[in-house]
């Protein structure tokens, strides 16, 4: 059964001197236990489709469904709090705050904290491959790589069982671009995460399960490996 799927979505940006669609009449389902990549050029409307997939941006028209309900009826923030968790190129990490507290960040806002925040931060750290020694680190003091992985540790510390990344790879050089690429590899396959990436990175696409391309706001091919 899907976790969460776009029916016929449509976005469109308005500005002081013209529309432009971005997205136009999209249908697709995601499913749990899979690793999608969504490939296509600079304004074929990839991170378009995953922002409305994060909640961030509500379709024009059509709807995108987590469960049985569509996102425009939801908590917004509540979904992007528990049930999605984003990765971005740049990392996006707390630079004021060292790498556990980045990675218990998430856990704060929804109530848990002291020991069991670091527990479960811990164990995520763990999870992507870092020793104990970054817990007190700040990320300047950290490689693109591993700024990285403690940003899929501060994903995966949340209840999210759908992990949307853009561009994860993006700043990063080929070994931890490919370790990257197994981390969410495994999230999908051997932990049952849905796992949705846009990318040029053709590693990632090559891992995928299915690879959809967009052109011109549209889905235009569907590869299906598995």
């Amino acid at each position: 059964m899907a976790i969460l799927k776009l029916n016929d979505v449509s976005y469109t940006y308005r500005n002081r001197y013209q529309y432009v669609d971005a997205v136009k009449n999209v249908t697709y389902e995601f499913d749990r236990g899979k690793l999608y990549a969504i490939i296509g050029k600079s304004g074929s409307g990839k991170t378009t489709l995953l922002s409305m997939l994060a909640g961030l941006d509500i379709p024009t028209n059509g709807e995108v469904v987590y469960g049985d309900l569509s996102t425009a009826k939801l908590n917004r923030d509540l979904y992007r709090r528990q049930d999605v968790a984003v990765i971005y190129q740049s990392f996006n990490l707390f630079p004021l705050l060292t790498v556990l507290e980045n990675v218990m960040y998430p856990l704060e806002l929804c109530g848990v904290r002291g020991k069991d925040a670091k527990k479960r931060a811990k164990e995520k750290i763990a999870e992507v491959g870092l020793p104990e020694t970054v817990y007190r680190r700040f990320p300047s003091m950290l490689s693109g790589g591993e700024q990285q992985r403690v940003a899929i540790a501060r994903a995966l510390v949340s209840s999210a069982r759908i992990i949307l990344a853009d561009e994860p790879t993006g700043n990063l050089d080929t070994e931890n671009s490919s370790r990257i690429v197994q981390i969410l590899s495994d999230l999908a396959h051997k932990q049952g995460y849905c796992v949705i990436i846009v990318t040029h990175d053709l590693s990632i696409a090559d891992k995928a399960d299915v690879v959809l391309r967009m052109q011109d706001g549209k889905i235009i091919a569907k590869d299906e490996k598995h």
